[in-house]
């Protein structure tokens, strides 16, 4: 296990913790929480010995391996695939004794023994199925098959940092840490990992703004705040409601305390100069000097997003017909004819590399169309948040310049009090507005975009990952937001929790083509896991594709037969696959409730003041629990693994 005790951990001059303790057991899957600046990051720093604690202890097992993600992927030729398979250090070091003892005289006695002892090393280190297992990360974080060749100095910055995620997966680790992991994937290889990381058997840290993300995967929440570190039992959500009561008890025990010292300090201001009473106030004094002082609960302001209401609210605000969308030929999409009317509200889902920042900026007016029309409504005023907006920003500009040189364009009747109030409610106040952005964070950097892009009043806002750098606080202000706002939105987003608060219908990117998607977000991700299945099956199965003799042509009594005969085999394969999923069926709902009873205990024994007894039995059912749990995921494992190979027959 890991356990922090009484640490103090500075940066600079500000304390990050502050003799903060907590303890973290192998198996855990913990979300870190707290706002942007609080010290997650340099946390991690600490655990993974980057940083070193001012006092206190840290304790973590010396022959744990811990892993995270690269913060840079080097410039090499290095294929995507072999730069994912140097994450493992043994199998790499396994690899070249295989090959140097490989390489010596076939008839020296040595060299054989070394030959069958790196053997053995490398059969240790699954060398055997590390580049199939390496292949199956990267098709399942969204490369495709061409992409497992391509070199890494190849790949854009986006992409590169998905190779260091495939890398820090694929190395054989104790525990892992991951910071934001989700920033540079799309909804389909965020779903993917979710899938993968709940598989993961050993300590799991996750640093996200993600809710659902952290509620599909996280069982334990630890709370990082004013430098102290607070464990909850359970996901971000159960976390929230414990604080909440938390924060409701401690305000209720100030309040209490402030009552008592008042009654106490009339009755000495009152009975002090009476002899009769002399001594019964001096010992009410004396209580209020010994009396240990609660404070009060200080919660920081939260961002509230308003978005101003349009000039204007057309019917008909956008349309292309027969529209070809992207850079050249050929085109990325194709055969585009979508309709935008007022009032809509929609989110565009779609894996990265599809087309959906494309299609957004058509739809902006960014990008023109190859070919097709795009047809303005009257009165149109769009805003438009690109992924890259916090980029084009001018890092030696205030965030008062930018509302000058905006006004200028937009309105110039405006005054810079009024600019100055604008850019408060986004909090930037007093010297910060005054403050060059390349200074920002990426988090204030994405507020500043935002409140430039709202200032415009659109009626139609196309907005391309507009939470990439927003804290979880700030993501539930824009989702407020955006459920009052008259306007219309269109949505690229792989957080889950926006979608879905603001979106009423969706529209699929995918193969050149535009459509409407007829389902819920939950109905895409099943779709979208089982086209990365699809993928992965489809490589897996190509060297043999490949290496395959063509068939001679088959008459038409042949090809009835081979009908025949496939159809036999599809009845027999449905009839071995049927009771292995009703038994696949059946271990999942079982698990589900398991881990819906630890959760509960788990609140149950996080709880103050909690009866010795009851400690006992719940703390000896959650290990029955976790116990069973263990069993039913490995059984869940095992046959999930021969239902994906009897379907892939």
């Amino acid at each position: 296990m890991i356990r922090l005790t009484d640490i103090v951990l500075r940066r600079g001059i500000q304390v990050v913790l502050d003799h903060a303790s907590l303890t973290l057991h192998p198996g855990d899957k913990v979300g870190l929480v707290g706002v942007n600046g609080a010290g997650k990051t340099s946390l991690f720093s600490l655990l993974l010995g980057r940083l070193h604690e001012d006092a206190g202890t840290l304790e973590k097992p010396a022959n744990w391996r811990l892993a995270t993600v690269a913060q840079d992927v080097p410039d090499t030729d290095a294929t995507a695939t072999d730069f994912v398979l140097q994450g493992d250090v043994a199998l790499c070091a396994a690899q070249r004794a295989l090959q140097a003892a490989m390489s010596a005289p076939e008839h020296d006695e040595a060299a054989s023994h070394d030959l069958g002892e790196a053997q053995h090393a490398f059969e240790l280190a699954d060398g055997y199925t590390a580049r199939a297992r390496a292949e199956a990360l990267l098709l399942g974080l969204g490369f495709s098959v061409a992409e497992l060749h391509k070199p890494v100095r190849q790949f854009s910055g986006g992409w590169r940092m998905r190779l260091a995620l495939a890398q820090a997966l694929f190395a054989p680790s104790d525990c892992l840490l991951l910071d934001e992991p989700t920033n540079h994937l799309d909804l389909d290889a965020l779903v993917w990992l979710e899938q993968w990381l709940s598989r993961y058997p050993g300590l799991l840290l996750i640093i996200s703004h993600d809710r659902e993300f952290l509620d599909a995967i996280c069982r334990v929440t630890v709370h990082l705040d004013g430098g102290k570190l607070t464990r909850y039992g359970g996901n971000y959500t159960l976390f929230e409601e414990q604080r909440a009561e938390k924060i409701m008890q401690q305000q209720a025990a100030f309040a209490r305390q402030q009552q008592d010292i008042a009654r106490l300090t009339r009755f000495v201001e009152r009975f002090r100069a009476k002899a009769t009473k002399a001594r019964q106030a001096q010992s009410r004094m004396k209580a209020l000097e010994r009396m240990e002082r609660l404070a009060p609960v200080y919660l920081s302001g939260a961002l509230r997003i308003e978005l101003l209401a349009p000039l204007s609210l057309p019917q008909q605000l956008l349309t292309l017909h027969d529209g070809c969308c992207g850079y050249g030929d050929p085109p990325i999409l194709k055969g585009v004819s979508r309709v935008v009317t007022g009032g809509l509200r929609l989110g565009i889902l779609g894996a990265n590399g599809q087309g959906k920042s494309t299609l957004v900026k058509t739809l902006a007016g960014v990008l023109p169309l190859l070919s097709g029309q795009r047809i303005e409504g009257k009165g149109l005023v769009i805003g438009y948040f690109a992924q890259q907006e916090v980029d084009v920003l001018r890092l030696d500009e205030s965030p008062l310049q930018h509302m000058q040189r905006l006004a200028r364009d937009m309105a110039p009747h405006t005054s810079e009090q009024e600019w100055r109030n604008w850019l408060g409610r986004y909090q930037f106040d007093g010297d910060m507005m005054l403050r060059a952005c390349g200074s920002f964070s990426g988090g204030e950097k994405a507020r500043l975009a935002l409140a430039l892009v709202i200032w415009r009043k659109p009626n139609l806002l196309l907005l391309d990952e507009p939470t990439n750098h927003l804290d979880l606080p700030t993501r539930e202000a824009l989702a407020m937001a955006l459920q009052d706002f008259a306007g219309s939105v269109l949505l690229v987003s792989h957080d889950r929790a926006l979608l879905r608060a603001t979106c009423d219908a969706f529209w699929l990117v995918a193969d050149g083509q535009v459509q409407d998607f007829d389902g819920s977000l939950d109905d895409y991700q099943q779709w979208a896991l089982a086209r990365t299945r699809q993928r992965q099956s489809a490589a897996q199965a190509k060297p043999q594709t490949q290496a395959s003799v063509p068939e001679p042509e088959l008459t038409s009594l042949d090809r009835k037969e081979a009908r025949r005969q496939q159809a036999e085999q599809r009845q027999q394969r449905a009839q071995r696959l049927k009771p292995i999923k009703a038994e696949f069926d059946k271990v999942e709902t079982e698990m589900r409730q398991l881990e819906a009873d630890r959760t509960a205990l788990e609140a149950a024994l996080a709880q103050p003041g909690l009866p010795t007894a009851e400690r006992v039995e719940h703390s000896r059912q959650h290990h029955a629990l976790s116990e069973r749990i263990a069993l039913l995921e490995d059984r869940w494992l095992e046959l999930g693994e021969q239902l994906e190979a009897l379907q892939s027959v």
